[in-house]
């Protein structure tokens, strides 16, 4: 069976045309999941195109997920739903609450015909590297969060520019993509500024950071907001088990060391405000909740999740700073 027509005297340009005829074979069970498609030198002699046309064709498919290709053997049908017009690959650090909640909004914005596909690198390079590798030009975009990690760029050069789109973090050799991202001095400088008064009553000012894992960003906000106000401050690393001290703050980033300091301020008899402050960052419900609510510095993560998605549904070039905003409640 003759799975492809081409009209010479038609207005659709040639390489649409393929890609109807490939739909209507999957639509009509002519092509099932696993079947070889003819080659691209067979349709391009078959049907008087150039072999430029039939690879169009083919990469558009392929971007979409409907088809892959494999090496030496050639191309092959990889789903059937053809209502997907276009598939997104989106590398992540790690997964967590906050990133639930910008998937979320990531796929509420691109709507039911977009595929999303989410890959972890775990803050480890080689990780970053191997999955970026193995998924090229297999995807309509890509969203990559690089995080801390350095040199990202090797890797990140080998997909097409016009469909990446840098999420979260922007290092300098990533200025040429467009992003959503965190200007996380800017965030904690004014996010502590709001409640420099509260965080004058104690003694020290504790940030627990992992540079392994958090922006810098974070760090420098927090030095020069302790800088400028003149208040004693101390950085612990995020892997250190601390001892908390009566009449002093702290900043804290992650959950786990969140929960840590709850802890101990229970079994030690501390109270908030009274014996010591906590803000936290990145808000949650189970934050608004937890010991009468914790003081927290958040981006809005569903926000950015559908900034992103406006972004990439109109293939706008621009950065964009996501807003971040205190929530004050009764842990300081």
């Amino acid at each position: 069976m003759n799975l492809i027509h081409v009209n010479q005297k038609s207005n659709l340009p040639k390489y649409r045309q393929i890609i109807k005829s490939l739909e209507y074979a999957l639509l009509n069970g002519h092509l099932k999941k696993g079947d070889k498609l003819p080659s691209l030198n067979k349709i391009k002699t078959q049907h008087s195109v150039s072999r430029d046309t039939v690879l169009m064709a083919f990469n558009e498919l392929k971007n979409r997920g409907i088809i892959n290709s494999i090496v030496g053997k050639g191309y092959f049908v990889s789903s059937e739903d053809v209502a997907i017009t276009q598939k997104v690959f989106v590398l992540f650090d790690e997964l967590n609450a906050f990133k639930e909640d910008l998937y979320n909004a990531l796929l509420d914005g691109l709507g039911k015909n977009v595929q999303v596909d989410v890959y972890f690198h775990h803050f480890n390079k080689k990780f970053f590297d191997q999955i970026i590798y193995e998924n090229i030009g297999d995807y309509s975009f890509y969203v990559i969060m690089p995080a801390n990690l350095l040199n990202t760029q090797q890797s990140i050069s080998q997909l097409q520019t016009e469909k990446v789109f840098i999420l979260d973090q922007i290092h300098e050799e990533h200025q040429k993509y467009p992003a959503v991202f965190q200007n996380f001095e800017n965030d904690v400088f004014e996010g502590l500024q709001q409640i420099e008064k509260h965080i004058q009553k104690y003694e020290q000012f504790n940030l627990l950071f992992n540079e392994a894992k958090q922006p810098k960003g974070i760090l420098t906000g927090f030095e020069k907001f302790c800088e400028t106000y003149q208040i004693p401050f101390h950085i612990h690393t995020e892997n250190m088990e601390i001892s908390i001290q009566k009449n002093q703050a702290y900043l804290v980033l992650e959950d786990k060391s969140l929960i840590k300091i709850i802890k101990q301020m229970k079994t030690k008899g501390f109270e908030f405000v009274k014996d010591i402050g906590l803000v936290s960052y990145n808000d949650s419900l189970l934050k608004e909740v937890l010991e009468g609510g914790i003081t927290t510095i958040s981006t809005d993560f569903k926000f950015m999740g559908k900034q992103l998605a406006e972004l990439i549904t109109n293939q706008q070039k621009k950065q964009i700073a996501n807003p971040s905003k205190l929530s004050l409640r009764k842990s300081i």
